[in-house]
Order: C-alpha cells, then sequence, then structure tokens
C-alpha cells in the first residue's frame, strides 16, 4: 500500500517553487518519522492531481529526492523511502526545567526597547502600502538577478563562492564600486579605501566603534535615523542631538566639543531635506575648525528623478576627515543587507579588522552576485525603470496629498521616496497608524526619529516605492478622512 495522497498538502503562501515545496514536505514526512524506510510514495499522476499541480513537477521533485538518497526507485513499481534516508531521532527530547536565572543581573547591556519602527510581515496584503525602504517585485529584475546568482555559482567562481577571505571583500565587486559607483558621487577611491559591509546599518556600527569613545561627543541630526541615535545610546560616548532645518545640519550650530558628526545631507532622514552646496563647504570649513570627523549617510542618491544630486560631502572633503557610506539595499532590495564605506587608508585598515573580528566579510557569493549584476548593466537599468515609475509614483502622490488637503513637512527636491508630513498637533500619528491599519492602510508615525522625551507625535512618512500608482489617491483620501476624524 502507497502511502495515502491525504497525507500530502501545499501550503497556501509557501514558499519556493511548487517543486521545492512537494521536496520539502516529503523530507520532513522522513525526517519526523512519519514515514518509514520501504514505504512507497503515491504515484506522480496520483500526487499531481491530489495536489493539483502537473505531473512533471511532481517527478522533478521525485527525481531530487532520489538524487539525494532520500527515496528509491524500483523499476516500474514506483518510489519508496530509501534505507538510506536520514533516521529520524528515536529519542523523547527532556523536559525543560524552570530556569533560576535573573536576567535582570546576567544581562550587562540590554539593547531592546529603544525608538524602532516595526514593518507589518503581511504588508505586501495591505491594499494601501506607504511603506518606506521595502522592494517593490514589479521593478526588481528578478530573471537577470537570477542568471548572476547561478553564474556566481559556477566552477570559474569557486573560490568566491567557497574561500574564507578572512578580512578582504570579493575584487570585482570593489573595483565596480571604485570605477563606476563612486565616481558618480565625484569621489575617488583606491581599492585599500574601500569596505564592503553588511548595509548601512554595519557601516556606522564600525565608524562609530573606531571613532568614540566614551569622552568624546557625537552630533546627530533631530530628527534622524532611530537605528542610528539607537545605536549611539549604547556607546559610552555623549550624543548631542541638533535639530534640523529646511537645508539640513545647520554648521554653525555644532557644539565646539563635538568629535564626530553623523549627517545625511543629500537626503536628509527622514525629512528628505538636501543641504545646499555652500553649506556643505561651511560643514567641512567648521568640522575642519573643531577637527571632527564627519560620517556621510548617502542613501538614496540614485532616486534622483526630479534632478542631479547635489556633490557628496565626500567629493569636496580635502582633509580626508570625511567616512563616506553608501548602499545597495535601498536600490536594490533591502534582504541583501550589502553596503559599503569609503575612508582614508588607516581608518579603513582599522574597519577592517573590526569588521573581521564581528563577522569575518559579507557572503563571497552575495558578493559576486551583486558584482555580476552591476558590471552587466542590469543595476543602471533597474535604476533607470525604478526612477520612471517613482517619478509618476511622486506626481500622483504630490496631486493626491494637495487635493485632500495634507501638509507635507519635507520632500525631497531630488526625488527619493518618500515624503515627511506633518498632521495638526493634537493628532497622534502612532494612533492614527493602528487606527488606519483597519483599512488596510500602512504609514509610518514619526515619533520615532526625534530626540529626547518630549518627541512630537504628530509627524508621519509615506512611502511610495511598494505602492500601485492607481492606488496612491484613495489611500491618501482615507488618510485624510483618518486624521479629519481624530
Amino acid at each position: 500500500m502507497a502511502i495515502s495522497v491525504d497525507t500530502f498538502f501545499l501550503e497556501l503562501n509557501g514558499q519556493g517553487t511548487l517543486q521545492a515545496q512537494i521536496q520539502q514536505m516529503i523530507a520532513e514526512g522522513i525526517l519526523s518519522g512519519r514515514f518509514h524506510v520501504g514505504e512507497k510514495l503515491p504515484s506522480s499522476r496520483k500526487l499531481a492531481a491530489h495536489l493539483g499541480v502537473s505531473r512533471i513537477t511532481v517527478t522533478l521533485a521525485y527525481t531530487e529526492l532520489l538524487a539525494n538518497d532520500y527515496l528509491t526507485a524500483k523499476g516500474r513499481s514506483g518510489y519508496y523511502v530509501s534505507q538510506n534516508a536520514p533516521v529520524p531521532p528515536k529519542y523523547t527530547p527532556l523536559q525543560r526545567g524552570t530556569e533560576t536565572v535573573d536576567w535582570d543581573k546576567a544581562l550587562a547591556r540590554k539593547f531592546s526597547g529603544g525608538d524602532m519602527l516595526s514593518k507589518p510581515a503581511d504588508w505586501r496584503d495591505y491594499r494601501y502600502p506607504f511603506i518606506y525602504g521595502q522592494a517593490d517585485r514589479t521593478l526588481f529584475d528578478h530573471a537577470n538577478w537570477r542568471l548572476c546568482a547561478v553564474r556566481a555559482l559556477g566552477h570559474k567562481d569557486f573560490a568566491s563562492l567557497t574561500a574564507d577571505y578572512v578580512d578582504q571583500d570579493d575584487p570585482l565587486l570593489v573595483e565596480f564600486i571604485a570605477r563606476h559607483t563612486l565616481p558618480r558621487r565625484g569621489i575617488a577611491a583606491r581599492p585599500e579605501e574601500i569596505l564592503i559591509t553588511m548595509g548601512a546599518q554595519n557601516a556606522l556600527w564600525l565608524a562609530s566603534r573606531i571613532l568614540l569613545t566614551h569622552n568624546l561627543n557625537a552630533v546627530i541630526e533631530d530628527p534622524c535615523y532611530y537605528a542610528l541615535r539607537s545605536l549611539l545610546e549604547h556607546w559610552d560616548c555623549d550624543v548631542t542631538p541638533l535639530p534640523v532645518d529646511r537645508d539640513g545640519l545647520p554648521p554653525d550650530a555644532l557644539p565646539d566639543n563635538t568629535d564626530v558628526i553623523f549627517t545625511t545631507p543629500s537626503h536628509q532622514s527622514p525629512t528628505t531635506a538636501t543641504m545646499p552646496v555652500d553649506r556643505r563647504h561651511k560643514l567641512l570649513e567648521r568640522a575642519r575648525e573643531l577637527d571632527a570627523m564627519v560620517v556621510e549617510d548617502d542613501y538614496e542618491f540614485e532616486m534622483a528623478f526630479l534632478g542631479a544630486p547635489s556633490p557628496a560631502l565626500k567629493s569636496m572633503d580635502r582633509d580626508g576627515r570625511v567616512i563616506y557610506v553608501g548602499s545597495f539595499s535601498k536600490s536594490l532590495f533591502p534582504g541583501l543587507r550589502l553596503g559599503y564605506m569609503v575612508g582614508s587608508e588607516p581608518f579603513i585598515r582599522e574597519a577592517r579588522a573590526l569588521r573581521s573580528l564581528v563577522l569575518r566579510h559579507p557572503p563571497g557569493h552575495i558578493q559576486r552576485t551583486a558584482a555580476y549584476f552591476l558590471s552587466l548593466g542590469h543595476y543602471d537599468a533597474q535604476i533607470r525603470r525604478m526612477s520612471e515609475t517613482l517619478a509618476h509614483r511622486r506626481e500622483t502622490l504630490d496631486k493626491a496629498v494637495e487635493q485632500h488637503g495634507l501638509t507635507v513637512a519635507g520632500r525631497g527636491i531630488m526625488g527619493g521616496s518618500s515624503l515627511w508630513m506633518s498632521a495638526p498637533e493634537h493628532v497622534d500619528t502612532t494612533h492614527l497608524a493602528h487606527t488606519l491599519q483597519e483599512q488596510s492602510v500602512h504609514i509610518e508615525p514619526g515619533a520615532p526619529f526625534f530626540s529626547g522625551p518630549d518627541q512630537p507625535r504628530n509627524f508621519y512618512r509615506l512611502g511610495y516605492s511598494s505602492i500601485r500608482q492607481d492606488r496612491i489617491e484613495p489611500g491618501v483620501e482615507l488618510i485624510a478622512d483618518a486624521i479629519r476624524a481624530c
């Protein structure tokens, strides 16, 4: 008797291809002990009909399990659980005892509980997802990314796939960044001055660890990227939040005891303000007076569909005091976790050593896949496609915001992928966001971006990187109605 087909079912939102899901379903049945050695699997025809898939899909899944020795084939009789299949454990896990550790004492540091914006895991199911920093699957060049990933898995790239780089990076990716990405920002750098990171967040962590100690003072923008503020608050350094204006960080307001300045001049986070060129020069002059280092987070410079971005601070730096941070996570997809930092060789040497102590290096296969995707022109093509689409969405959003009487607190003059909004002062946008979720609308409350106990509660961010253009105006109408009802 074959195992009943009723034992098998596909999950509604299963991950991976149908073939992969079937393989996983059978492998889990064997590993859990539900399917025993020698038991016969349903015929490919019966299982395909039961699952509602093609027969070839089931046959390919069986063939792959056969190759991995989970199954064995017996002539025309069919497929059976192999004698060599992994044996499930024959023991009962011990009952857990009552923990006696006093974690309030045992935890020397606590990193939870800070200001963080949670992004719902099911945001793609929202009808009006004004979410920031997430990838739109309709704009991503999945076919060419897959081809680049397969190429990076080939024999020619075996070393990049399997080698331990220790503290080094993929030379192809570093070369592309040096020859193509950085020149677009007016930056010239040698490979020794470039380090690949696990996204911009990892770069900011490395910079803060190297440049700051307990008796030094860091200046951050207010409001700012909340994860940066939380990161610095866990060090022993002093942190001074400096309110930004319509042109970003004001150099004249920098305290005399400033040691490190963290700034987002091209696209201030989250207000989207762009720092004018003359203020950039003043910021560098003030940093020179203070003998302070500058960490420049140049995120979203690629999304400049309304006008060319201003030169990066690093391109104006003649002293070597600017540490430049870039990322592919916004322009490709956030799950990539791939960024880079550029600085003088002595700094990058220390950053490389620190990174190797923590995570060695970002995965070689990911670096080589990205290098192929970039060097073969797929990245530039995707940026053009994204910019064109975002330009249309931005135009629609601007019109909808004006039509429904909402207030824009900041909009990027170059483009970007979000608007910084303000509601009337009596509106708490955290509560507003919860209310809107019931109508399948997602917005991001602005309070976590601000420092101090008296965070303004009436700001919010509208991202438009992942919402269909035809749903922008109806979504804005729902937001406007909810604000008026507060």
